[in-house]
């Protein structure tokens, strides 16, 4: 069973900037595409960002040029670097990656970081 475990939520003001991290482990073979998504109470899930196994990004136009998605394949790790948060950024963030076992792929979710942001 694979697991994603997220990290580095919490409370900061609007300007300043947090990292999160999403480990992934258990049976894993190859992990494909990893994301972040985000959702606030009572909304559907958004994307935030992804990144392909070759390093490729994509990102939600509200984020650009100030988050920024990395992965350490060595560690089965994502990133996400999020810099200038604005009280909108208020959501619980989500960690996805699509993982290779033995029984083939399958999208696997983390449990949730909430980020605040205060004005």
């Amino acid at each position: 069973q694979v697991q994603l475990v997220e990290s580095g939520g919490g409370l900061v003001q609007a300007g300043g900037s947090l990292r999160l991290s999403c480990a992934a482990s258990g049976s894993i073979f190859s992990i494909n595409t990893m994301g972040w998504y985000r959702r606030a109470p009572g909304k559907q899930r958004e994307l935030v960002a992804t990144i392909g196994s070759g390093a490729t990004t994509t990102y939600a136009d509200s984020v650009k040029g100030r988050f920024t998605i990395s992965r350490d394949n060595a560690k089965n790790t994502v990133y996400l670097q999020m810099n200038s948060l604005k009280p909108e950024d208020t959501y619980v963030y989500y960690c996805n990656a699509r993982v290779l076992t033995g029984i083939g792929y399958s999208e696997v979710w983390g449990q949730g970081t909430l980020v605040t942001v205060s004005s």
